[in-house]
């Protein structure tokens, strides 16, 4: 039976501001205006700040990075309007734990007390569990906050999201996270033994995450240090945080667009720098050559031909080599694609055509062009008239090879640029041919 007359909120901050929890839970904010970083929202001209000025919460989607303070800012709302703060887990909660929440939530209601539920990675619950939360945000039993690390147009279903307002946390930057240091420094009551140099790098090495630079400062204080440690000692002693790239989320779409953006760019740099991102996070090297091999017809097409052949050389040359050594050839396809001229002239004439073929059906082919291999085929008209091309002048006879049913189309229209401004010649010839010829 649940205690209604314990609060939650109050109960578990007072644990985790207890002297002998970890460094990150003692120095959490108690009010919104502590919270580093993401002004944007707690401000007063945010749409959190506005929220609490008018003492009015509705639900809302919390999506930022690891360590940005989603749990701590839905915390803190609850106390800023007044709500009792509940909180579960969708890494270990079930629908069981959903139940238990939402009957709690509605005998508080009875007694004229609302609840903030927050939920901690609200897009592992599938579609089903997503929707059980709808009839108790509707009815007011609950207000939900929930927290992702997911784009939430992909990890929530439109029905959720349509209920609930989508807040976005930025990566907290190096002024956040020097702050966090600063306030860590006077908890301890003495400064971290690190030179200004190792005290930047340590900042770097956090990319972005405030929890985990806090966890790296508690080390540093917990061990005995006699003289300030420059980047090289402080590198020896901390592991640096891995980046945040799970291979099929966010993460992962997120730096192969990237990628692909650079490449059509024409910025070698950038494109370098995106493909070490994800082969040093661990993505499978053949994943991100099959992209770059996609890029080569897509986006260059023949305007420079030798770029698929660069790209299926560095297959071969990767699977010979294997890592690290034959990522030195997915780096040299990478690199000449981002070089090569490009055009999608390829891509436009596939879309074209195929569009035409599954709007003409099947139209047969012009008697001209046909074989006839049977008397009945030859006495139909199959191939009357056709004219080999090797036998006329210019080795070009213009003949029609279109349906008899259709216009000659134009799907592809080579660009003035790289290898396809000389196709571009050619079919300007040819042209003039058949115009010469009828």
């Amino acid at each position: 039976m649940v205690d209604l007359f314990v609060d939650d909120s109050r109960r578990s901050r007072d644990a985790l501001l207890s002297p002998a929890g970890p460094l990150a839970d003692r120095l959490r904010p108690r009010t919104l205006g502590e919270v580093v970083g993401q002004e944007h929202l707690t401000g007063p001209e945010g749409t959190i700040g506005r929220m609490v000025a008018a003492g009015r919460l509705s639900s809302l989607i919390l999506w930022g990075p690891p360590g940005t303070g989603k749990t701590t800012i839905a915390r803190l709302l609850a106390d800023a309007v007044g709500m009792r703060f509940d909180g579960v887990s969708a890494v270990f909660s079930g629908v069981a734990d959903l139940k238990k929440a939402f009957a709690t939530a509605a005998d508080y209601r009875d007694l004229g007390r609302s609840t903030l539920l927050f939920v901690d990675e609200i897009h592992r619950f599938n579609r089903a569990q997503q929707d059980g939360f709808l009839p108790y945000v509707e009815n007011g039993t609950i207000t939900l906050v929930g927290a992702t690390t997911e784009n939430p147009s992909f990890a929530l279903n439109a029905a959720l999201l349509s209920r609930a307002q989508v807040l976005v946390l930025n990566r907290l930057d190096e002024a956040a996270l020097d702050q966090l240091l600063v306030r860590a420094e006077m908890l301890e009551h003495r400064p971290l033994p690190l030179t200004p140099d190792a005290r930047t790098a340590l900042i770097i090495s956090a990319d972005g995450d405030g929890r985990f630079l806090l966890n790296q400062a508690e080390t540093l204080f917990s061990v005995d240090i006699e003289d300030p440690l420059d980047p090289g000692a402080l590198s020896a002693l901390l592991h640096r945080r891995m980046a945040v790239y799970d291979k099929d989320r966010d993460g992962h779409y997120n730096l192969i667009s990237a990628l692909h953006k650079s490449l059509r760019g024409s910025d070698p740099q950038a494109a370098l720098y995106w493909l070490a991102r994800m082969l040093t996070a661990g993505e499978e090297p053949l994943y991100v050559l099959r992209r770059i091999t996609r890029f080569a017809s897509e986006d260059i097409g023949l305007a420079d031909p030798q770029a698929l052949v660069q790209c299926l050389a560095a297959k071969q040359a990767y699977e010979f080599l294997g890592s690290p050594e034959g990522e030195l050839a997915i780096v040299q396809a990478c690199l000449y694609c981002a070089t090569a001229p490009k055009s999608n002239a390829i891509y436009r004439a596939q879309k074209a055509a195929w569009k035409a073929a599954k709007e003409t059906g099947s139209l047969m082919p012009p008697p001209n062009i046909l074989n006839a291999p049977t008397k009945l085929m030859k006495d139909l008209g199959y191939g009357k008239g056709y004219a080999y091309d090797h036998d006329v002048e210019d080795g070009f006879s213009g003949d029609n090879y279109w349906p008899e049913d259709m216009r000659p189309a134009r799907y592809y229209e080579p660009v003035e640029r790289g290898f396809e401004a000389r196709i571009r010649e050619r079919l300007a010839f040819w042209d003039q041919k058949r115009r010469e010829r009828g």
